[in-house]
């Protein structure tokens, strides 16, 4: 099942067309616009040389374009509506309408406590479902659509509109348009569903990696064939990342306490670096001289120097380090502690690591804005006591943070247990999973100026909605 919304195109300047709107209620409100005549006569001159009269008549008709079923359903509250087709025709009254309306229209949605949308629909659109967000909201919702079982993480492949899902309960992986939901591709993975994806610079090559058969897929993302199986030689891989030349690939094995570097040329492992305890996040410089690892086990933030292998142990927190992302000078790596519901930040030139700021519950992916001045954070809510397989007490969040200051810009509420989570290219949108849902969500994201002027967003008034 797919929802959307159309985007705000701004509204249509002088239509000349006829037509009708019928409401939901049944009525009609028919004015349609005949074609209209009109003579006029020029003054009449008589002399020796000119004929004695001339007289010009001018008609203009309008067209009258064929009237189309429109259906406008609100998502996820019933709201109201006024539906103005190109005629000036109007329908004003509860959602959903079904009815023929003619040209462009105009959609203005309202509800108690949401933001009003006004949107703009061409005149060959037929349906629409508008998201309409809670008051104060500052990022924009677009989109939902269901997927496979347990989305495990979500990322737009660069270059492409695409946003790839990979089904830690399914076989594989699924590719979807993120402008519309529909899915482009449904590949199978030998033996098991998969965990994490990655692409390199150009976005021709997709890296999956699966904990079960301790593999990395390496995919040609044009096609979405399998070119080849990589073993990492540890036990449940899980997270990945490339070299800055994009010759290495280095993977964390949950299991097994250590990385695997890989040579991509040969697939074979070039060596294994020892970690702490079920290490997860990593993150690489750009320089290739540092590799940064994630201890779940203990809280622990681990720096390897990659010419000795050689690891030190910079932080450790007795929680749950999950999840590493670095801004794009590579100056910064953040993390998330699970745990304590904290994101720390880690200054690479001196490895000094400070809390950036306290979270939702169970902070778990985390990524950075390509300007670096947004950090987005997913997090899983409060788990079921029984075990976090089922939906807990707590929805899942998305946070967003000022990378500067740490201050809270905004926060959405989502489903059960909000896991993966990307930020496009471009820095335009956002997506993320609801794990235990099945579900993607899409949300467009404002320029930092708006998000600044916001003030906070709806960080203050999600917290009464998290509790189920």
């Amino acid at each position: 099942m797919v929802h959307t919304r159309i985007a705000r195109l701004g509204l249509v300047a002088t239509l000349a067309l006829a037509g009708c709107v019928t409401g939901g209620d049944g009525s009609s409100d028919l004015r349609a616009t005949v074609a209209e005549s009109s003579t006029s006569t020029l003054p009449t001159t008589t002399t020796s040389t000119v004929p004695p009269t001339t007289t010009s008549t001018t008609t203009t008709t309008t067209t009258i374009p064929a009237p189309r079923e429109l259906t406008i359903e609100v998502e996820p509250v019933a709201a109201s509506l006024e539906v103005t087709d190109a005629t000036g025709s109007a329908y004003v009254g509860p959602a959903p309408f079904t009815g023929p309306v003619a040209g462009a229209v105009e959609l203005v949605v309202k509800a108690p406590g949401f933001e009003t949308e006004t949107i703009v629909l061409g005149a060959e659109e037929t349906s629409v479902t508008p998201w309409l967000d809670k008051s104060g909201q500052v990022l924009d919702k677009l989109l939902e659509f269901d997927t496979g079982p347990a989305p495990k993480q979500v990322a737009f492949r660069p270059g492409h509109d695409e946003l790839w899902v990979t089904l830690l309960a399914g076989r594989g992986f699924e590719v979807y348009d993120p402008a519309s939901g529909r899915q482009i591709a449904a590949v199978d993975l030998p033996k098991a569903g998969s965990v994490e994806v990655i692409f390199n610079r150009t976005g021709t090559r997709a890296y999956i990696s699966q904990m079960e058969t301790a593999s990395v897929y390496e995919i040609d993302a044009e096609t979405k064939e399998v070119l080849r199986q990589i073993s990492t030689g540890g036990v449940w891989t899980k997270v990945m990342v490339l070299s800055p030349d994009e010759q290495t690939l280095w993977a964390s094995n949950w299991v097994s306490n250590d990385v695997s570097e890989i040579d991509l040329a040969t697939g074979e492992v070039r060596r294994k670096l020892s970690t702490v305890r079920t290490p997860r996040g990593l993150f690489v410089t750009p320089d290739g001289a540092k590799l940064y690892v994630a201890g779940f086990a203990s809280g622990e933030l681990q720096v390897f120097d990659l010419a000795t292998g050689e690891g030190t142990v910079l932080h450790r927190t007795g929680g749950a380090m999950r999840h590493l992302v670095g801004s794009p000078d590579g100056s910064i790596v953040y993390g998330s502690e699970m745990a304590l519901d904290t994101i720390v930040a880690t200054d690479t030139a001196t490895d000094e690591v400070t809390n950036l700021a306290v979270v939702d519950r169970l902070p778990n992916t985390i990524d950075v804005s390509p300007d670096g001045r947004l950090l987005f954070v997913s997090n899983r809510g409060r788990n079921n006591p029984e075990t976090y397989y089922r939906p807990g007490p707590e929805w899942g969040t998305v946070v967003v943070l000022d990378t500067a200051t740490g201050a809270y810009l905004d926060a959405i509420v989502g489903g059960n247990q909000t896991t993966g989570l990307d930020v496009s290219p471009d820095g335009t949108l956002l997506a993320f999973s609801d794990f235990l849902d099945d579900r993607i969500v899409i949300y467009r994201i404002p320029g930092y100026d708006q998000l600044l002027a916001g003030g906070g967003g709806r960080w203050e008034a999600h917290a009464a909605e998290l509790v189920k």
